[in-house]
């Protein structure tokens, strides 16, 4: 064997050893870069879930501010009570749901303030207080709103719930409000809660 083929050979082998470990590099970056993406597409889910939950506390906030400065028409805002949960699909505000005027409570002055705080409400809910091309983008997907009443226990507790399509299944939510509205076992609804003790005023 002279030296120049014995050359040529080695070269050869140093060539393709090269050439596979180019190839296993490109690999492992593709699952690196894929893995990557993965991570990013689940870490812009959380945050767009973490967003909504804190819109939807806010508009909770909300309305159990309306209720307490208006407090002598109280039922008007109820749309459900714990001893009677609504039938599916009904029971909430928002989501194309119009609320009924108030009757029985209060004054004419405050069942008309009542009714105008759950229209105002409604459109927060359904996110007309921003836009963006003609679409209201002011608020959660899908959000809708309750107000339950439980006056089982010493005091009335209203409980203002706000409901939303997540992104991800999860555990549904043990309270009614828009239940079977984010598909049929409710693994997508989320709903935050606030509840406001009002005792008898003079």
């Amino acid at each position: 064997m002279n030296a120049a083929s014995h050359h040529s050979r080695v070269c050869s082998h140093q060539r393709g050893a090269t050439l596979i470990e180019v190839l296993v590099a490109i690999v492992v970056l593709a699952i690196g870069l894929l893995g990557t993406a993965a991570l990013q597409t689940r870490a812009q889910q959380a945050e767009l879930d973490s967003y909504q939950r804190s819109q939807a506390l806010i508009l909770a906030q909300d309305m159990v501010n309306r209720i307490r400065a208006n407090w002598r028409a109280a039922g008007c805002y109820v749309t459900y009570e714990t001893s009677e949960p609504p039938e599916p699909e009904t029971g909430f505000v928002g989501g194309g749901a119009t609320p009924d005027p108030c009757t029985g409570w209060g004054t004419a002055v405050t069942r008309e303030r009542a009714d105008e705080d759950l229209l105002e409400w409604t459109a927060l809910l359904n996110g007309e207080m921003e836009t963006l091309d003609g679409a209201n983008v002011g608020a959660m997907t899908g959000a809708r709103g309750c107000v339950e009443f439980d006056g089982t226990g010493d005091a009335d507790l209203y409980i203002v719930h706000v409901a939303w399509q997540g992104q991800n299944p999860t555990q549904a939510p043990d309270n009614a409000c828009a239940e079977g509205m984010y598909g049929d076992d409710d693994s997508l609804r989320r709903t935050v809660n606030l509840t406001l003790r009002l005792n008898e005023l003079g």
